[in-house]
C-alpha cells in the first residue's frame, strides 16, 4: 500500500520531516507532493539516510522505496 503526503504549500524542511516520520514508523512505498523548491535535495537526504530510493515522478510529487527488510 502507498502512504501519501500532501506537503504542497509548506516550506522546507517540513516535508522532509513528514517524510522521516512516516519513513521511521512503517514500510512500504512513499508518494509525496511537496512544492518548495528545496523539497527534490532535502528528500532525497532524507531518503539516503534511510536507505531508500527516490524517484520524481513529476515536477512536484516524489516516489520513496524504502530498502526491504530481510525477514527473520
Amino acid at each position: 500500500m502507498i502512504r501519501r503526503i500532501d506537503a504542497r504549500g509548506m516550506r522546507c524542511p517540513w516535508p522532509a520531516i513528514r517524510l522521516a516520520r512516516l519513513l521511521r514508523d512503517g514500510n512500504g512505498p512513499v508518494e509525496i507532493d511537496a512544492d518548495d523548491p528545496a523539497a527534490a535535495r532535502e528528500l532525497e537526504q532524507v531518503a539516503k539516510a534511510a536507505g531508500a530510493t527516490i524517484e520524481q515522478l513529476g515536477s512536484h510529487r516524489f516516489r520513496i522505496l524504502p530498502q526491504e527488510r530481510a525477514s527473520t
